[in-house]
């Protein structure tokens, strides 16, 4: 058997992160040397070695980069889990309602004004966040439920309801030619020498290459925009934010988004159901 204990776990990924044994431990509040064993007797146990020691420092092994992802991922779960447990011993605790500041904006409303229509509904708790945020704040139990858009968001695991379907328009600066158009193609947005299109980051963190701005908040792309520095295309219902120095116009070739509601599998809070199903009535018209 080679079973993780979350403790090797942790002084593992301080080494790895620090990579030096004496920052680790001084993170971590203990002494250097029973540090150096932890770390000798898990790679003894597993049968690898996770770093190669010099003179020069410490480095990560390929065996050791796998551990430092898995662990990362380990550690995450076993917080978000107990999160969760103390989250469903707190019968007060309002249901947490996770969303990118400035998306769905329209559609947020009107599913919290039929939320608090219904008898005994839960309060609700609305976390707004960045971009690509919610998936993390869902798994790690912040939040209960997410308001999150195909195909752009990580919906990866998590149940679903769709909510609606809508076009995408670009966000462009009031004072660029392409502003006093009726509609544009992708074509049209794709390659504007004055005005190249944000950039923003992919699930794993990372920037798709181009010669836009990398944006990752709301308020710095919506001041670029109004600079004339860039330009963006978003769902039509994410508009909400644009400001009077934007002006936005449909892209008709665009592919649709879909709204969704996402939450965690098997999550048997009655708060939950409860909003799933308000918000499934909500699309039905029901």
């Amino acid at each position: 058997m080679h079973d993780l204990e979350t403790r090797e776990l942790r002084y593992f990924l301080a080494v790895a992160e620090e990579l030096h044994f004496g920052r680790a431990a001084d993170r971590l509040g203990i002494a250097q040397p029973p540090l150096s064993r932890a770390i000798r007797q898990l790679e003894h146990r597993l049968g690898v070695r996770l770093l190669d020691r010099d003179r020069r420092g410490v480095a990560l092994t390929e065996p050791g980069r796998v551990l430092l992802r898995e662990a990362k991922i380990a550690l995450d779960a076993v917080a978000a889990a107990a999160r969760r447990t103390r989250q469903a011993g707190d019968r007060q605790r309002p249901l947490v309602l996770v969303t990118k500041a400035g998306a769905s904006h329209e559609l947020l409303r009107r599913l919290l004004d039929a939320v608090a229509r219904e008898p005994g509904a839960p309060a609700v708790e609305v976390l707004l966040c960045e971009v690509g945020e919610q998936a993390g704040l869902l798994r790690d139990g912040s939040a209960d439920v997410a308001i999150m858009h195909r195909p752009y968001d990580d919906l990866a695991g998590f149940d679903t309801e769709d909510l609606a379907v809508e076009g995408q328009v670009a966000i462009l600066p009031a004072t660029h030619p392409l502003a006093a158009r009726d509609e544009l193609v992708l074509a049209d947005v794709s390659d504007v020498p004055d005005l190249p299109i944000a950039r923003w980051p992919r699930l794993d963190g990372s920037y798709p290459d181009g010669p836009g701005p990398e944006v990752r908040t709301q308020s710095k792309l919506a001041q670029l925009v109004a600079l004339g520095r860039t330009l963006l295309v978003i769902p039509a219902s994410s508009r909400a934010w644009q400001w009077p120095e934007h002006v936005a116009v449909p892209v008709v070739d665009a592919p649709d988004v879909t709204t969704v509601l996402a939450w965690q599998p098997g999550n048997r809070s009655p708060a939950v159901a409860s909003f799933v199903r308000t918000a499934a009535g909500l699309r039905s018209g029901s």
